[in-house]
């Protein structure tokens, strides 16, 4: 089961699982600055795709440039830091329902999105 507050956190702050995957990879190697060809590799993405997810998780507040060398793990507070060790401990531990959740997330704002399209009879 997910705690309520790491749903909360997946909910709102979690937009993929590429970008759950890329955060908890710069996690457990804080010390590491990755760079968008090395995080691509390592979680079989292409390169674009990881540029993407190292500006969104620099733009999050989770990641920072190193001098150049690439991105690297940096929580821009210890409660966001914490947060995301929780989550890693429940994606661990709960995978699917983890997964299930932000593809659950991301096919509601897409079905609202294309539900904005459809053309609708008005009854005269």
């Amino acid at each position: 089961m997910i705690p309520d507050d790491i749903r909360r956190f997946i909910v709102q702050c979690i937009p993929s699982v590429p970008f759950l995957e890329a955060l908890l990879l710069l996690r457990e190697n804080p010390h590491q600055a990755w760079d968008a060809a090395a995080l691509a590799q390592r979680l079989y993405l292409d390169a674009a795709t990881a540029e993407r997810l190292l500006a969104e998780l620099t733009s999050a507040g989770l990641a920072a440039q190193r001098d150049g060398q690439g991105h690297g793990y940096a929580p821009r507070a210890p409660e966001l830091a914490a947060r995301v060790d929780e989550l890693a401990d429940v994606y661990r531990r709960h995978l699917v329902e983890v997964s299930t959740l932000i593809h659950r997330k991301s096919n509601r704002k897409a079905q609202a999105f294309a539900e904005a399209f459809v053309w609708r009879n008005k009854e005269s």
